[in-house]
């Protein structure tokens, strides 16, 4: 079965999707697309998909006929309408992060989901599918004993202006938020954040860097510096220290070379090329569970539980050095 999928919203995640889906991937291919900047959706169309049709409205592409399963890359504050009238319309729905931007946001779709009886929420945590996590989570499950502690860092050589002080964990922590709960099968407790000396290539309405410190309900404490101006490089570290040893998250491929009397290898300056492979297995999942009118990986829960952490991290960057608690509600059957 070829699933026929509909893109709502075609900037540079949208269109590269678009590609992925009809250049890579088999399985599937895009037979609609929506965006409010009509030229943008024409442009995408006329490069990757001649045959698919624009709609007006998202809602409209969700109750196409001709449309099995929706891809939401749109701006993140439009995501959980979509996400809604999909899950109304028992359509297979992928969700580029935010699932939603508030937390009851997200619980109206859990609840939305849970209603309906069945999974079909896919929500675009891409990290789960790299290579090198994967690596790490398997040396966690099976080789250094019971987790202890974590240290990480996400690390990006610069941001623009817009950028501002809770954009770290809405924008850029949220990723760890996910794949360490991911990796540990646990949930966070509390968080609390502290900010070091402050960078001089940082600007005045962002404290940079900062650290993040979180406890999971089996005790594990985790560390996560977030710097957003370090200038060298895009840099994702993360340290699982077990029981019986440590695992490190692979560093990405690269040549090691000797030259000048030096010992150096290249270190990545764009996210995108950095889990560029991870995209692929993400959307290879979502077309697999598609096929069956389900969906798989991250879920809504999953989406859920990030925006009620980011925002408690958000009210410990406001709260600094406090630890302010996490709550979560019992988890649904249908995420068990």
């Amino acid at each position: 079965m070829t699933v026929r999928i509909g893109v709502i919203g075609t900037g540079m995640i949208g269109r590269d999707h678009t590609r992925r889906i009809q250049q890579v991937l088999s399985g599937a291919k895009i037979v609609a697309f929506s965006d409010v900047n009509l030229e943008g959706a024409k442009a995408v169309q006329a490069d990757l998909a001649p045959d698919a049709r624009i709609y007006a409205t998202g809602e409209e592409l969700i109750a196409a006929d001709d449309v099995d399963a929706i891809l939401v890359t749109s701006w993140g504050a439009t995501h959980e309408q979509y996400v809604l009238a999909a899950i109304a319309a028992g359509k297979p729905c992928f969700c580029e992060k935010p699932l939603a931007t508030t937390a009851a946001g997200a619980k109206r779709i859990v609840d939305a989901e849970v209603a309906h009886g069945k999974r079909l929420v896919q929500v675009g945590f891409m990290r789960r599918y790299d290579a090198g996590y994967r690596l790490l989570k398997k040396a966690v499950d099976e080789e250094i004993g019971t987790p202890l502690m974590i240290h990480a860092a996400h690390r990006n050589p610069s941001v623009p202006e817009q950028y501002v002080t809770p954009m770290a964990i809405h924008d850029t922590l949220i990723h760890e938020i996910d794949v360490l709960r991911w990796l540990l099968n646990d949930d966070y407790v509390s968080a609390q954040v502290v900010f070091p000396r402050k960078s001089s290539y940082s600007h005045a309405k962002l404290a940079d860097p900062q650290i993040v410190l979180l406890e999971t309900k089996k005790g594990v404490r985790i560390d996560v510096e977030v710097f957003v101006n370090c200038r060298y490089g895009y840099d994702i570290q993360c340290q699982v220290v077990g029981e019986e040893g440590l695992a490190n998250l692979p560093e990405p491929m690269s040549i090691v070379m000797r030259k000048g009397a030096k010992l150096q290898n290249a270190i990545l300056t764009d996210w995108k090329d950095r889990f560029i492979d991870s995209y692929d297995v993400e959307l290879a999942d979502f077309i697999a569970a598609a096929q069956k009118g389900t969906a798989a990986g991250p879920s809504s829960w999953d989406g859920y539980v990030a925006a009620i952490t980011s925002d408690a991290c958000v009210e410990a960057q406001e709260k600094t050095g406090q630890i302010v608690p996490i709550s979560l509600p019992e988890r649904p059957a249908l995420y068990n």
